[in-house]
């Protein structure tokens, strides 16, 4: 995980007004407004690296509402298109998006079939190594 997050932290692009990282008290706010605990890895992730902006896909945000990735507006958007409500929305690819399971597995829901696909990643870090930093 430190190597993944080293990685990300040197790939980090310069952005005009760059995002901040949440608290925690920022993250017991978040799962009292989707009314569900967050996985522990998706809120290490939040914690540690949800400020990198990098490549084309763009992960989940915690600090600014007013962000078009903040996580309880993409969970209302993904949760009201069929991503099943236990799942926690990680990140928005088009019509498909990247949901963790309570376990802390990541799945691939298909906005065409509106279903998880058979893609899978063991941990929010893995699908980072595997899908993000490969975008």
């Amino acid at each position: 995980m430190e190597d993944v997050i080293e990685q990300l932290r040197e790939l980090n692009e310069p952005v005009p007004v760059p995002l901040e990282l949440p608290d925690e008290d920022l993250l017991v706010e978040i799962e009292e407004q989707l009314l569900i605990n967050l996985p522990f890895e998706l809120r290490e992730f939040l914690l540690k690296v949800s400020d990198v902006v990098y490549g084309s896909l763009e992960p989940v945000t915690a600090s600014d509402p007013q962000s078009h990735t903040y996580l309880p507006e993409v969970a209302a958007v993904a949760w009201d298109q069929g991503v099943p409500r236990d799942l926690v929305p990680l990140c928005q690819a088009g019509r498909d998006y990247y949901v963790v399971d309570i376990e802390g597995q990541v799945l691939l829901w298909s906005g065409d079939s509106g279903d998880l696909s058979d893609e899978s990643w063991d941990s929010v870090w893995h699908w980072v190594k595997d899908v993000w930093l490969e975008s």
